[in-house]
């Protein structure tokens, strides 16, 4: 285990990089930031030279590969971060200078455990991408196919665990403070982002996703995902499909290659409907980068490495929700809210109503092209502190996708609005899921998987109370805490000890 001073010497130095950007002021004047985040952030940026305008991005950047995947999900919670900094996220880029093709080239290797000339004819040196994660080059396997190729960088695992680690800490110490920092669930965050990093990390779950897509998707011909050669693929290695297509950011040369606008920003998003409504698996990273217009007409996506799953209930809330807004039913809405617990009962159904009409009512009235998701979103995240909504980490993933699915569209055509859009594809699956036939059909099922578990629930009883003469129950296993709570003197120490070396080496590199 981590020892408490090492997490501390690990986020002063983190802070220290963060402090340089401005990156800090946020926390210090936010009223809800807890009072030892306060005072640790102003250690961290003792002597520090903070300009005008905070970078927050910029600072993720510098810190390295898992600061910046942390950035894009902190991106997805305006609450959390403040609307300013989660926009300034937004500018993260993924992507940090290749890895030499000498180390690359020994990486395919020892991942596919074959000598590379058995398996492909040609690889190129030069990546087509090269992000914090993984980099990709282009090559020609045995039997002639075009194929990209991804690659983890070297390392990449082991710094990953070291900056969850201590971001696990962090979260745990300023949740257990109380408050505001409660409400929002530091440690649900970062456990969030914990699953999604460990499926980046390795390329089979990623493989298997991009395989699991396909199969859904096969509903939506528009939509294409590029074929797994498993053959190829590793943990650490992906071969898979390689397509010629233009990138859904390049709208003149779509324009020119005479792709219709509109048709492709549709089809998007009811691609990204049938995903989230109907399978309740998507690909939660459709930004343009990551779209392909092919010459056809169809979408092809790549890149499988964050992808948001929801169950069934909570996609029957879901195309509720959307379509309560989309219709202007506050009140089902509301209830629907107060029905799958985001709101605690204490609260009142019709003043949350009121709240959400607050919200909706305004984009109502205006022209398509000023209506977004987006902004209907921010307002939703302004109302949950005074309903105390706590984060429900299957939705966020959903939220922040939806708003990268409607500026792709609208990148394409300007006119799309995507309740708009939304409106049939959800009214048709509300009425599939939600008419008589549904219920009878989903009233059978649940009383047959009833029938079917009463055996195995009667030899639960039977082992919770054996009959005399068995082996008594074991007793209950205290409870031992894993994680130490922010204090003594001698962390206080080190920080200030840490801050004042740090403010000393500055003053001394710059006179």
């Amino acid at each position: 285990m981590t020892a408490p001073a090492v997490h501390l010497w690990r986020l002063l130095k983190w802070g220290r990089i963060v402090a340089r950007h401005g990156a800090l002021r946020g926390i210090e004047r936010d009223p809800n930031t807890p009072k030892p985040v306060r005072r640790l952030a102003r250690i961290a940026r003792f002597g520090a030279r903070v300009p005008e305008v905070a970078r927050y991005a910029d600072a993720f950047q510098e810190i390295g590969p898992a600061a910046i995947k942390l950035g894009q999900t902190l991106a997805t919670r305006p609450d959390l971060v403040g609307e300013e900094a989660a926009h300034d996220l937004l500018r993260l880029q993924d992507a940090l200078p290749p890895v030499p093709f000498d180390t690359i080239r020994e990486r395919i290797r020892a991942g596919l455990g074959r000598p590379i000339e058995e398996l492909f004819l040609e690889i190129e040196e030069v990546p087509i991408g090269a992000a914090s994660i993984a980099q990709v080059h282009r090559a020609t396997t045995t039997d002639g196919r075009r194929v990209a190729v991804k690659v983890l960088r070297p390392g990449i695992e082991n710094e990953f665990a070291k900056a969850i680690d201590t971001y696990e800490w962090a979260a745990a110490q300023v949740e257990a403070m109380g408050g505001e920092a409660s409400r929002l669930r530091p440690r649900l965050v970062i456990e969030t982002f914990k699953r999604w990093t460990a499926r980046e990390l390795d390329l089979r779950r990623e493989a298997a996703s991009a395989s699991e897509l396909a199969e859904n998707m096969t509903a939506e011909p528009g939509y294409y995902i590029p074929v797994i050669d498993w053959q190829r693929t590793t943990g650490k290695v992906l071969t898979l499909e390689w397509l010629d297509g233009i990138k859904l950011s390049n709208r003149e040369a779509l324009v020119a290659a005479g792709h219709d606008m509109h048709d492709l920003a549709e089809k998007l998003i009811r691609a990204f409907l049938r995903q989230a409504i109907s399978d309740g698996f998507f690909h939660a990273d459709m930004h343009q980068g990551n779209l392909f217009a092919l010459p056809d007409g169809r979408i092809a996506a790549i890149d499988f490495g964050i992808m948001g799953r929801i169950d069934r209930r909570a996609r029957v809330w879901l195309a509720e929700i959307l379509y309560g807004l989309i219709t202007g039913n506050y009140k089902r809405v509301a209830e629907i809210h107060f029905e799958a617990g985001y709101v605690p009962p204490h609260h009142n159904v019709a003043e949350f109503a009121t709240a959400l009409r607050a919200v909706g009512e305004p984009m109502r009235g205006l022209p398509v092209k000023e209506m977004s998701v987006g902004s209907m979103l921010d307002g939703l995240f302004n109302i949950t502190r005074d309903f105390d909504m706590q984060t429900q980490p299957h939705l966020l993933l959903l939220q922040k996708t939806m708003v990268m699915v409607e500026g792709v569209a609208r990148g394409l055509d300007p006119d799309i609005n995507l309740w708009e859009s939304a409106a049939p594809f959800i009214r048709e699956w509300i009425r599939t899921e939600l008419g008589p036939e549904a219920k009878i059909a989903d009233r059978l099922v649940e009383d047959v998987r009833t029938l079917a578990r009463l055996p195995q629930l009667i030899r639960n009883i039977e082992r919770h109370y054996p009959t005399p003469g068995g082996a008594p129950p074991a007793p209950p296993l205290k409870e031992i805490e894993r994680i130490r709570v922010i204090g003594g003197w001698r962390y206080v120490a080190v920080a200030v000890l840490a801050a004042v070396a740090s403010s000393a080496a500055t003053i001394w590199l710059f006179g």
